[in-house]
């Protein structure tokens, strides 16, 4: 996690003798399913499409809010690596919201070295700050469990591990419950999630502890809608695609 006050973060975490080991689960390990053959999900009539393959207006980089600048070929969203991380125009509360997306045949490396990008289901910075919804390619890779694809990043480890070969696509469905604050800024609703991975639930309505931190224990604090961000790792070996993404806002 590399933004400047995750870093801040992390130094002060450090100094005060936290690792970022110490909230690595390795057991018990994931069970692994075989998901069904993969079929896109079109959007239904009331979505609001965030990337139907020909560009990324609903998009922004997130360091600056300039235009985001990864690569839109064939219907599909490619990392442009170096270039930062993005995040949707618009802000959300709870949502429904669908993504696809293919981890390159080729891949190298192993861990968290192998395919590795996340999905921030509220952007709370400039960086990697939010809720992260982890992306790896987890198919005979071993990790830690709540680092693997389908965990909330160093919070739950997934219930299942339905990943596809590296080179297919895999799909995420999702209900985000947004977190609430009183006006005092005491947290009256933490977040929740329920995901689906290649349709397999991997989160069953999870109620996470705060944001997602790589050092330390999380907490809340308060915050109103927020973007959902898509994150540029920096993962040499790794340029992920995404195509399909669309969302229902809930009340």
């Amino acid at each position: 996690m590399k933004t400047l006050a995750l870093a801040a973060a992390a130094l002060l975490a450090m100094q005060n003798g936290a690792k970022p080991e110490d909230t690595e689960v390795w057991t018990p390990e994931v069970p692994v399913v075989t998901p069904g053959p993969h079929a896109p999900v079109p959007p239904p009539s009331d979505a609001i499409v965030l990337f139907d393959g020909r560009d990324l207006s609903q998009w922004a980089t997130v360091k600056d809010g300039s235009p985001a600048r990864w690569t839109v070929a064939d219907g599909v969203v490619t990392v442009a690596k170096g270039t930062g991380n993005i995040q949707t125009r618009r802000s959300f509360g709870s949502y429904q919201l669908h993504l696809e997306w293919r981890i390159p045949a080729g891949i190298t490396g192993e861990g968290q070295a192998r395919g590795n990008s996340g999905l921030f289901l509220a952007s709370l910075g400039k960086g990697d700050e939010g809720y992260e919804l982890q992306i790896l390619d987890s198919y005979r890779n071993r990790t830690y469990a709540n680092g693997q694809v389908g965990s909330i990043y160093k919070q739950f480890s997934p219930l299942a591990n339905p990943s596809r070969k590296p080179g297919e696509w895999q799909s995420y469905d999702i209900l985000w419950t947004a977190p609430t604050f009183d006006a005092s800024g005491t947290l009256t609703r933490p977040a929740a999630v329920t995901v689906l991975m290649n349709g397999v639930v991997v989160q069953d309505h999870t109620v996470l502890k705060g944001p997602t931190l790589y050092i330390g224990q999380p907490k809340y604090t308060p915050h109103g809608r927020a973007p959902i961000k898509l994150q540029d790792h920096g993962d040499p070996s790794a340029p992920i695609s995404f195509r399909n993404i669309w969302l229902r806002e809930l009340s």
